[in-house]
């Protein structure tokens, strides 16, 4: 069985690989010690405002599991989720959520807001300075 951290390390290096033109964030879904999904932005990519990985995480485990419900999964972010993908991830009732970097402008996991209710677990900080390292590398790049 994974570690959070040892997943979250996988974030990372999915992150670390995506498109040039996108925020270089990733989310991995586990359900039964199993990888059911992972994604990473698209935004840039797909023109499509709702590209965020989570979004694109949980659609991949709903299809592959045949269902809305994801319940029984947990799912792992190389960034602190925003309000929208907050928001979608509650509305797949995923009851545990772990992160790496926080998000102090836009995180909706307690750092700016608080979306979730209080039976939610939420993990945050895991790996966190590898994983600003990997945000601050981006964005120097597009300076």
């Amino acid at each position: 069985m994974l570690t959070a951290q040892e997943i979250i390390k996988k974030t990372l290096d999915l992150a670390k690989k995506s498109d040039d033109s996108d925020v270089p964030v990733a989310a991995i879904v586990i359900c039964d010690n199993q990888i059911i999904a992972s994604a990473t932005n698209t935004r840039e990519q797909d023109q499509d405002l709702f590209g965020h990985a989570e979004i694109n995480a949980i659609k991949i485990a709903q299809k592959k599991l045949k269902t809305w419900n994801l319940s029984n999964c947990q799912i792992y972010i190389s960034l602190e989720p925003c309000v929208m993908c907050a928001g979608a991830i509650a509305q797949a009732h995923i009851a545990e959520i772990y992160f790496a970097a926080y998000d102090y402008k836009f995180g909706a996991c307690g750092s700016k807001y608080m979306v979730f209710p209080k039976n939610t677990k939420i993990q945050g900080g895991i790996c966190e300075l590898e994983a600003q390292e990997i945000l601050k590398d981006f964005f120097a790049k597009k300076r």
